[in-house]
């Protein structure tokens, strides 16, 4: 009883069989339609986010398992701010009002502005785009703390903060860095718990 392992990235509720997909379960004589059916029931929750998923196939007798992880912790803090990439500076109902309308031009120039607005100042300085509260840091850290390398919830707190360092996002009003170093100083330890 050999057991095959196929991991994959795919969009939450919305996976379809793909030129890279297709090949490997066509070789175990899988029904793909069932399979990605599957696969979107148990993803729905992330709808629009990237989910990680391994198909684990009993090679002999063509049966398989869908395990779904968490998606990465950058699609988690974009899900809590409501926005679709950290290049926007609207929500998803902006974004939807934006792409209702125009050509594919228009879109295009958006899409270059957006890019423009979230480049660093002559200062250094990025666009913010967003606000997380130290709640959502601790919301995302419960729900990907199993796969942190972190021991306790508030080293997994840090390594959320610490992403954010990275992306244009503010927490509590704070730069990540300043959050980060309140933090060890035990400044949110009554709501780390």
């Amino acid at each position: 009883m050999s057991k095959e392992t196929i991991e994959m990235l795919v969009e939450g509720g919305n996976a379809k069989p793909g030129p890279t997909t297709a090949p490997k379960f066509s070789q175990f004589k899988i029904n793909m339609g069932e399979l990605f059916n599957k696969i979107n029931q148990e993803t729905k929750e992330y709808k629009g986010m990237n989910v990680p998923v391994k198909v684990i196939i009993d090679t002999d007798t063509k049966e398989y398992t869908i395990k779904v992880g968490v998606p990465p912790v950058s699609s988690l803090i974009k899900k809590e701010l409501g926005l679709d990439k950290i290049g926007s500076s609207g929500s998803k109902k902006d974004a939807a009002a934006k792409e209702s309308g125009g050509d594919k031009k228009s879109k295009k120039k958006e899409e270059e502005k957006q890019v423009k607005e979230n480049q660093p100042t002559q200062t250094g300085e990025k666009k913010i785009v967003g606000n997380l509260t130290i709640e959502q840091c601790i919301k995302i850290a419960k729900m990907k703390q199993s796969g942190l390398l972190s021991k306790n919830l508030k080293n997994a707190v840090k390594e959320i903060v610490g992403s954010c360092v990275s992306m244009p996002i503010t927490v509590d009003g704070k730069p990540p860095k300043q959050v980060l170093k309140e933090i060890d100083q035990g400044l949110y330890d009554s709501k780390i718990q």
